[in-house]
């Protein structure tokens, strides 16, 4: 009986060994790869901090994007100074998933930025040198975000041990940016 508990210890251990070299091996993000496949719904929470606008939905069902919840998570993470909206990367949505279940987040994601229009990202590159001319933001691939009940260095470590794209690291301001661009990380 041992020998077969030691036996199936040690093939899980394998497959999983299997697993993270694969995913080390991917194309994909690490995120992706090792998303539990047997999830069978994905939901997130989000507090915009400048509208103090909330939602918690199920973004992901089935096999798929739930249209309707996209929409209004992208009505959430809205450029606030000019109400203009874009559709969020779902690549973006499931690195957040990704990281909050590795954070094991009770509350909310803040947003302090979503998507940017043109506009506002202009004004915001103006005023300051950490704003990129052609940032993430402008193409719903980007967010700036704090997680009440976390500290940002764990936030951080998490958003960049998933290697789902780039990390800002804000601690004078209270954030981290992530994206879903090429994998690298900065601190503003």
């Amino acid at each position: 009986m041992k020998d077969k508990i030691k036996g199936k210890s040690r093939r899980q251990f394998l497959k999983l060994g299997i697993l993270v070299a694969a995913a080390g091996l991917s194309p994909f993000p690490a995120h992706a790869a090792l998303r539990g496949a047997a999830a069978k719904e994905r939901a997130l929470a989000f507090y915009n901090t400048h509208t103090g606008e909330s939602i918690k939905t199920v973004y992901w069902a089935e096999g798929g994007y739930i249209p309707e919840a996209l929409a209004d998570i992208n009505h959430v993470l809205r450029d606030h100074r000019n109400n203009e909206i874009k559709n969020m990367s779902p690549v973006l949505l499931d690195l957040l998933y990704d990281i909050n279940s590795v954070i094991e987040a009770r509350q909310p994601f803040h947003i302090i930025s979503g998507y940017r229009s043109p506009a506002t990202n202009a004004m915001l590159a103006a005023r300051s040198g950490g704003v990129a001319k052609h940032s993430m933001h402008l193409d719903g691939k980007a967010t700036d975000i704090r997680v009440p009940g976390r500290d940002l260095i764990h936030v951080r470590r998490a958003a960049f041990k998933l290697r789902g794209g780039g990390v800002g690291y804000y601690p004078g301001s209270d954030f981290v940016h992530v994206d879903v661009g090429r994998v690298r990380q900065w601190r503003g």
